[in-house]
């Protein structure tokens, strides 16, 4: 027997053997060597079958460690790729929630500005339009209004308007405005 064959075929062809053994035993008596002879190789058939149960139980035991080492290695490389799998598929519902989210968050923005932004944007806008209206006007009626209150009151507004009072021959005042005023000499 060598340790290259297979343990079930050295099985066999023991229990092959003792049967021929055991055959031809029956077909012939014995005598006392045949006998003997017929002991020792019974015994050492026995021997046999009882290393090749051990070498049998030894190669399962190492075939039975290398299956469990695989299986719990393939349970490894399972675990991480399903770990691996859900990272993946929270990380895209996360993304899409943030999109969402994101949208949402601008849609409610543009809403806002429209109900309450639009609003005050819309009231400063009238506001700011109405103080230029208002003060166009107050430019226009204000040089208006000056001229008539001048014309009406010349004596109350000559000297603050730039003017002199100065009387005439017949004895009345009238309100004299220089265009081109004369130039005073030094001293006077």
């Amino acid at each position: 027997m060598s340790g290259s064959t297979d343990p079930f075929l050295v099985l066999v062809d023991d229990i092959g053997a003792l049967r021929r053994q055991i055959e031809n035993l029956q077909r012939t008596s014995l005598d006392r060597d045949e006998a003997e002879h017929l002991n020792a190789t019974i015994a050492q058939s026995l021997d046999n079958m009882a290393q090749t149960g051990k070498r049998l139980e030894q190669r399962l035991e190492g075939q039975l460690q290398l299956a469990t080492a695989k299986t719990h290695r393939d349970a490894i490389e399972a675990a991480q790729s399903a770990a691996r799998g859900a990272i993946r598929e929270s990380h895209a519902e996360i993304l899409q929630t943030a999109k969402s989210l994101s949208q949402a968050a601008g849609e409610a923005r543009r809403e806002a500005w429209r109900w309450f932004g639009g609003f005050w944007v819309w009231l400063a806008s009238i506001g700011a339009a109405g103080a230029l209206i208002g003060a166009l006007a107050a430019f226009w009626i204000t040089g208006r209004g000056d001229a008539n209150a001048f014309g009406r009151y010349p004596s109350i507004y000559c000297t603050s308007a730039g003017g002199e009072i100065v009387p005439n021959r017949d004895g009345r005042r009238f309100c004299a405005i220089w265009v081109d005023p004369p130039t005073q000499q030094a001293g006077e």
